[in-house]
């Protein structure tokens, strides 16, 4: 006798065989779209303004879906390798320097430009932003983007 618990895992293992072999195809087609994000890296980083309005993301993952777990979580990851590969290029500055970058000017010159430093284009319309007084990077997103369904907003 077949249970339900046995059918359901059999469609499982059947639909992951199927979005396994079609992954090549899928990355490949992503690369090619214009509007896919998959691959792209910018230099931009505005400056943080704590009086703007804009939700700032707290990089947490809020994965619900089981099919759609790995696209949900593809957002708070980048977020969050990239937060720290600035923070750790920050305190490298820090180090050498003995201080922290005075201004934003300073930190675009000295720490993006002179390292080169590309990050990977976020999802939903987030945008990178440096918060000078804290020698953070941030993730924002308009109040407007954010209602959509974008990153959650950081606790306070």
């Amino acid at each position: 006798m077949i249970t339900r618990g046995l059918v359901r895992s059999a469609v499982l293992v059947s639909l992951g065989v199927a979005l396994l072999a079609g992954c090549d195809s899928l990355a490949d087609q992503a690369k090619k779209d214009p509007n896919s994000i998959i691959g792209k890296k910018t230099d931009k980083i505005e400056k943080f303004d704590p009086n703007a309005k804009q939700v700032v993301s707290d990089s947490k993952p809020h994965a619900d879906d089981p099919f759609l777990y790995a696209l949900q979580m593809y957002g708070p990851m980048v977020e969050q390798i990239s937060t720290m590969y600035i923070e750790h290029a920050v305190d490298l500055f820090q180090a050498t320097e003995g201080r922290y970058p005075k201004d934003y000017n300073e930190f675009m010159t000295r720490i993006i430009k002179e390292n080169q430093i590309k990050l990977p284009v976020l999802p939903g319309g987030a945008r990178y932003a440096y918060d000078v007084e804290n020698h953070k990077l941030k993730i924002v997103r308009a109040v407007d983007d954010a209602a959509k369904g974008g990153p959650a907003p950081a606790k306070k």
